[in-house]
């Protein structure tokens, strides 16, 4: 099955680059999308997201932020016409269930997706609690996706939590250089863990860099990959014909 893999789009609203972007992407998609990044060959089997496609999440009585309809809107219309969607939450986007899995058929995992392509086990996160070292933010990290947390957050109004949220997101800053190729670091030890494990790919979002590295162990090749994102690098992973490849998104034209 042709499966593609991408993360981080970190979507603030319709007039996000981010936005038009990926409603492009997810035409080619279903038109077919080639390992060259251009539109070509059989659609897409399956779309996975691996974490913080959105730069917030809050919604209520099935009413979401209406900068993100139509990228949502294209997401149920790529499950619905074949393309099975899947999404891992990341520490941007959570409690993201009850909307996507109870209204629009769409499958939601809150930490590990397991699955198997061509017989290979994979395995998908979001990536942000890999690094264990970092207790500080694995405490905020539980803390947040608490039903504590959920029961309050359900308590006040929408708009608030949406303003509060893009006054967040205006301010925050991404990660650095160095730790992004730190991460990548911890990731892929992670990784190695898995794979003796008995997994084959393991594949991760959250540092925002694009890696690909593959070896082979005995007679199975292991891939460990990061996707990068959709700000800096429109990258996505395509896995087609028993091979994985990165690729960056070129818009037709």
């Amino acid at each position: 099955m042709k499966t593609v893999f991408i993360a981080d789009a970190h979507l603030k609203g319709v007039q996000d680059g981010g936005c038009r972007k990926l409603l492009d992407f997810f035409d080619q998609l279903r038109d077919g999308i080639g390992t060259d990044g251009r539109a070509g060959g059989k659609p897409a089997g399956q779309l996975v997201i691996a974490g913080d496609f959105f730069d917030f999440w809050f919604e209520r009585n099935e009413i979401i932020y209406p900068g993100f309809r139509p990228v949502v809107e294209r997401l149920a219309l790529l499950n619905s016409s074949g393309i099975g969607v899947n999404i891992c939450e990341g520490n941007h986007d959570f409690f993201l269930a009850k909307y996507f899995s109870r209204r629009l058929g769409i499958a939601v995992y809150p930490e590990w997706m397991e699955f198997e392509l061509d017989g290979r086990r994979i395995l998908v996160s979001h990536g942000d609690s890999v690094d264990r070292a970092n207790r500080s933010y694995l405490a905020l990290r539980r803390f947040l996706r608490s039903a504590f947390v959920f029961n309050m957050q359900r308590l006040l109004p929408l708009a608030f939590l949406w303003r509060i949220a893009r006054f967040s997101s205006e301010m925050s800053k991404g990660m650095s250089r160095g730790a992004q190729d730190r991460l990548v670091e911890v990731m892929h030890r992670f990784a190695l863990g898995k794979f003796a494990e008995g997994y084959d790919a393991v594949i991760l979002g959250h540092c925002h860099k694009p890696v690909l590295r593959q070896e082979s162990r005995g007679s199975r090749q292991k891939t460990f990959a990061t996707l990068g994102d959709w700000i800096a690098h429109d990258s996505y992973l395509l896995y087609n014909d028993g091979r994985f490849t990165l690729n960056r998104f070129l818009p037709r034209g």
